[in-house]
C-alpha cells in the first residue's frame, strides 16, 4: 500500500507537481489530425491546462492558451489567419509562439501588443496524430516509434475519454496476470450469459512473470502453462513505453498496436488505440484505406451499463470502478502485483532525475538515434493465436467503421 502523500505524489499532474514536471518532458498526443479537417480549432484539456489547438490559413499549428489574455474569452471560436489566430471578441491575433501580432484598434505607433505574449506550446504531426510538448526548452525529439513511422500502413484510431485517474490504467498494462481471469474467465462467463461459448486463449495460467528495464521503459513477459521459455511471449515480451504508453504484440508479422493513456488531468484521461497495419510493399492498399479514421470506443451500452463482451470494455470497467483516484492506502499487493511495483520505482526514480534537472528515461536529443526506433515486440503472440478476425472481434477495433476492409485486406495476403 502506498500513503496519501505518495499516492498524490504519482497521480497529481497539474503544473509544478512532481508527476506534472515529468510528464512535460514528453511529448503527448493532444488530437487525432482528423479532427481539425472540417473545424480548424479544438479545445485541448491536458495536463490539467486548458488550451487551444489550431491550424491556421497556411496550414501551421498552434498550441496556444485557451483564454484570450485580453478580456479571456475562449480562442476555441478565434478565427484562423495566414500566420496565427485571431481572437473573434476585438480581434487581438496571437501567432504559434504564442506572441501578440495584431491588436487592430489600438493606435497605429502603439507598441502595446509587443509587451502581450500568452502561454503557448510546440506541436508536430506524426502517423495522423498531433503531438504537444508542455515541458522546459529546449524541447527534445519528438520520438519516432515504430507503428507510427512505418510505411505503406492502414492506420485507425479508437478514442475514449475515461472518468478516472491515468495511473490505474497504466497499472493495468504492468499486470499480465489479469488477463487470464478477466480476459479469460470472465470473458467465457459474460459470453455464457449471452448463451455463447467462447474458449479463448486469454485463460491460460501464467507460470511465471517477468518485467527488465529497457531503454523507453519496461518489457513485460510472460510463460504461460504449456509454453516453453522459446516462445516469443517469454523470450521477447512486449513494452510499457514509459510513461503512459502500452504496445502489444499480435499475431501478424505487420500490426503495430499502442495504447496512450494522455492525463486530461488528475480525474479523467483519454485513451487512444493506436493501429498501423503494414500488409507489405507490394500490396496495393485501397485510396479509402489511405485515411486516418478516429472512432469512438464506447464503454456503457444504452442503460448506462458497462459494456464487457469486449476486452477492452472489461480493463474499462475495472479501470473507472476502482474510483476516480484509486485509494491505493487500502490495497494489499501480492506476488502477482511485482510489476506495478516495478512501475511505480520507476516513475519515482524519474521524477527525482527530473527535479535534479536531468532528462528522465527515454529522452531523445539525437537525429541520428530517431530515424526510426523498433520497440521489442513479441509477434507470435499466444493471445492472438486464432487469427485476425476473431482477434479483432474481441477487442475495441470491433467499432472501426475500417474493419471489414482491414480484415479483407489481410485475408487477400495471408497473413493470419
Amino acid at each position: 500500500m502506498l500513503s496519501q502523500e505518495q499516492n498524490e505524489l504519482l497521480t497529481s499532474v497539474g503544473p509544478d507537481t512532481p508527476m506534472g514536471n515529468l510528464m512535460r518532458r514528453y511529448w503527448i498526443p493532444v488530437a487525432a489530425v482528423s479532427e481539425l479537417e472540417n473545424k480548424p480549432t479544438k479545445k485541448v484539456r491536458v495536463l490539467c491546462e486548458d488550451l487551444v489547438l489550431y491550424r491556421d490559413l497556411s496550414g501551421n499549428l498552434g498550441l496556444i492558451d485557451e483564454r484570450c489574455p485580453h478580456r479571456k474569452v475562449s480562442l476555441v471560436y478565434g478565427m484562423p489567419q495566414k500566420e496565427g489566430l485571431r481572437c473573434q471578441y476585438h480581434g487581438w491575433c496571437f501567432n504559434q509562439k504564442g506572441q501578440c501580432t495584431e491588436q487592430p484598434n489600438e493606435p497605429d505607433t502603439s507598441t502595446f501588443k509587443d509587451r502581450i505574449k500568452t502561454k503557448s506550446y510546440p506541436v508536430e504531426e506524426m502517423g495522423g496524430l498531433i503531438f504537444a510538448y508542455l515541458g522546459p526548452a529546449p524541447a527534445p525529439l519528438l520520438p519516432r516509434f515504430d507503428g507510427f513511422v512505418v510505411e505503406h500502413a492502414v492506420r485507425m484510431i479508437g478514442s475514449a475519454v475515461i472518468p478516472c485517474n491515468w495511473l490505474q490504467i497504466m497499472e493495468n498494462s504492468l499486470d499480465p496476470v489479469h488477463t487470464e481471469w478477466l480476459h479469460g474467465h470472465y470473458h467465457a462467463y459474460v459470453t455464457g450469459l449471452k448463451g455463447e461459448t467462447q474458449e479463448v486463449a486469454f485463460q491460460r495460467k501464467h507460470n511465471k512473470i517477468a518485467f527488465d528495464a529497457f531503454e523507453y521503459g519496461v518489457v513485460k513477459r510472460r510463460l504461460l502453462e504449456g509454453q516453453s521459455e522459446d516462445s516469443d511471449d517469454w523470450r521477447i515480451g512486449h513494452p510499457v513505453v514509459f510513461p503512459f504508453m502500452l504496445a502489444v504484440g499480435s499475431g501478424g508479422l505487420g500490426s503495430y498496436q499502442f495504447q496512450i493513456r494522455v492525463p486530461i488531468d488528475d480525474e479523467t484521461t483519454w485513451h487512444i488505440w493506436y493501429m498501423a497495419y503494414a500488409p507489405g510493399l507490394d500490396v496495393e492498399i485501397p485510396d479509402h484505406l489511405k485515411e486516418i479514421p478516429l472512432y469512438d470506443v464506447p464503454y456503457r451500452d444504452e442503460n448506462g451499463e458497462f459494456i464487457t463482451d469486449y476486452i477492452d470494455g472489461q480493463d474499462i470497467m475495472c479501470w473507472i470502478t476502482q474510483g476516480t483516484i484509486a485509494d491505493r492506502t487500502e490495497e494489499r499487493l501480492g506476488t502477482t502485483d511485482k510489476g506495478i511495483i516495478f512501475y511505480r520505482q520507476m516513475l519515482k526514480k524519474e521524477i527525482e532525475k527530473v527535479a535534479q534537472g536531468e532528462d528522465p528515461i527515454g529522452t531523445i536529443r539525437n537525429e541520428a538515434d530517431n530515424h526510426i526506433i523498433v520497440l521489442p515486440l513479441e509477434r507470435k503472440k499466444h493471445h492472438f493465436s486464432d487469427g485476425f478476425e476473431s482477434v479483432f472481434k474481441r477487442f475495441q477495433t470491433r467499432f472501426s467503421p475500417i474493419i471489414d476492409d482491414v480484415v479483407a485486406l489481410f485475408d487477400k495476403v495471408g497473413v493470419k
